[in-house]
């Protein structure tokens, strides 16, 4: 089954380096980025990013080379991308939750020059007795001792860089997948899948008065779809390196926020705190949310407690086709994760490959302006996530199972490699999970297949609770409303449910406890 939006003309490609140094030229004292208690304005954070760019040209790095970066989010973080990205040098922001082992293979499958860590990641390496890849050299972002501190290494104050024309192919960045399903890929994004983001942005009311709070880590795609259009537009990007909710709500108040990208377990933890409805969010005009499953009851609590509009956006880092549900004009589609964007051909195939008849479920798979160029130094994985259709036109896929309502909405069940085959029945953990959370001691629940010699595989169910039950009651609860073939085997209670540093349920994690 094919769904697809109107292509819309492309504009005139610009860099974002570029667009910050306009920003910087015609508005020098408007707030560009700011920390705790730190702030700079375009023309110093501009001018910071000239004696990067500066400095990595000073150390021979050239375009199309690549740095590392693994710290907290700060000003000097994202000056550094922006001073990179000016000097035509891609960069690979890395996890600071990554192992020492895991942060060593990345900065090599990288071919980083450069690796800019704080005193923390700076430890953790040397407790490990990590070796950087040969040609790999460290600075203290943070101005730690040991190793180059990063004022020693920056290029003295007024220094330019040589001028760089870049090509749009080129690429802006690395994102190292979460290993959420397997070991970490480096995906490469282009300047042109970035144009394309910032494109998009423009119907989401980024503009120069734009005060995006940002509560995740900056390795994160997840941030950078948010970060990026505010600094295009002339906005202002508002860092929180530690996500806590009652410090997020202090400051969404304090600085007046106007946008901000969320994921849902954060939604969940601000929505949950009795003093919520006491902090004056009024200037909010757009939030988003993405990288996880947005639960429909979470949804509409957004929707009835959080002003301004409420948009959830469905695709991957990877690119390819992306969906966007505008929840506050489509209160009936909550279930859902929207339509295609415009510009993206979202397609659903069966097992072999042939797209599904109207009204079935399929993997989905998609086609956009923004794809990624391929996951790095890996073709053979390259080819394994894309698809070409019957006129040989690239696709990528998700590895999610869906299907398209007759409204042209996706209601997406479940990753395919999360889907449970018990005795020869599909079973989809999310329409498990969604009884589950009815359970009204249930907080938050995750379903996983686990061997069974009866049935080939069987579900069970994770569950954090908000109020003292039995498990087997729980269990009984919800197999008295499921199908047979659906019925839980077990559940587990547990303190809280694994999960990655932007939200998502580790189901990996899960089925390797179950295992021991």
């Amino acid at each position: 089954m094919t769904i697809a939006s109107t292509t819309a003309a492309p504009a005139d490609f610009r860099d974002l380096a570029a667009l910050v140094r306009a920003h910087a030229d015609a508005r020098p004292t408007a707030p560009a980025v700011v920390c705790g208690d730190e702030g700079m304005d375009y023309r110093r954070f501009d001018a910071r990013a000239d004696r990067i760019a500066a400095s990595l040209q000073r150390d021979g790095l050239q375009p199309r080379d690549t740095i590392a970066i693994c710290a907290p989010s700060s000003i000097d973080y994202l000056a550094l991308f922006i001073g990179a990205l000016r000097a035509g040098v891609a960069v690979a922001p890395l996890a600071p939750s990554s192992t020492a082992a895991q942060l060593v293979a990345m900065v090599g499958d990288a071919d980083a020059r450069l690796f800019f860590v704080d005193a923390a990641v700076a430890d953790s390496l040397a407790a490990a007795g990590a070796t950087l890849p040969p040609g790999a050299r460290s600075v203290r972002l943070d101005d730690s001792a040991g190793d180059l501190r990063f004022g020693d290494w920056l290029a003295p104050a007024g220094t330019a860089p040589a001028p760089v024309a870049i090509d749009p192919d080129w690429a802006f960045n690395l994102i190292y997948s979460s290993g959420t399903t397997g070991t970490p890929k480096g995906i490469v994004q282009p300047h042109a899948m970035r144009w394309a983001h910032i494109q998009r942005a423009a119907m989401s009311g980024y503009g120069p008065d734009t005060v995006t709070l940002t509560a995740t880590p900056l390795y994160s795609n997840t941030t950078l779809v948010s970060v990026i259009p505010t600094l295009a537009y002339g906005g202002c990007v508002v860092l929180m390196p530690k996500f806590e909710a009652g410090q997020y709500l202090a400051l969404a108040e304090r600085h007046r926020a106007t946008h901000t990208m969320l994921v849902p377990v954060q939604y969940q933890r601000l929505m949950a705190r009795p003093d919520f409805d006491r902090f004056d969010l009024s200037a909010f005009r757009f939030k988003f949310c993405t990288s996880a499953p947005f639960h429909a009851e979470l949804k509409a609590d957004v929707l009835a407690r959080w002003p301004g509009a409420l948009v959830e956006y469905y695709g991957m880092t990877e690119g390819g086709g992306t969906c966007i549900l505008q929840a506050h004009l489509h209160p009936d589609k909550l279930h859902t994760v929207g339509q295609p964007a415009e510009g993206h051909d979202i397609r659903l195939i069966d097992e072999d490959g042939r797209e599904v008849p109207p009204g079935e479920s399929g993997e989905v798979v998609g086609r956009s302006p923004g794809m990624m160029s391929g996951y790095h130094k890996q073709p053979a994985k390259t080819a394994e996530a894309e698809w070409f259709d019957a006129e040989g036109r690239r696709y990528i896929r998700t590895g999610d199972v869906g299907r398209f309502d007759a409204d042209g909405f996706l209601v997406l069940h479940d990753r395919r490699k999360d889907m449970i085959i018990s005795g020869g029945f599909n079973i989809y953990p999310s329409d498990l999970e969604a009884v589950l959370r009815r359970h009204p001691a249930v907080a938050d629940a995750a379903v996983i297949g686990i061997p069974s010699a009866e049935w080939g595989e069987t579900p069970v169910a994770c569950v954090v609770l908000r109020a003292p039950a039995d498990a087997d009651a729980i269990r009984q609860w919800v197999n008295d409303q499921v199908g047979k073939t659906q019925r839980l085997a077990a559940v587990r209670v547990l303190d809280e449910l694994p999960r990655s540093a932007i939200g998502k349920v580790l189901k990996r994690d899960l089925r390797e406890r179950f295992a021991k």
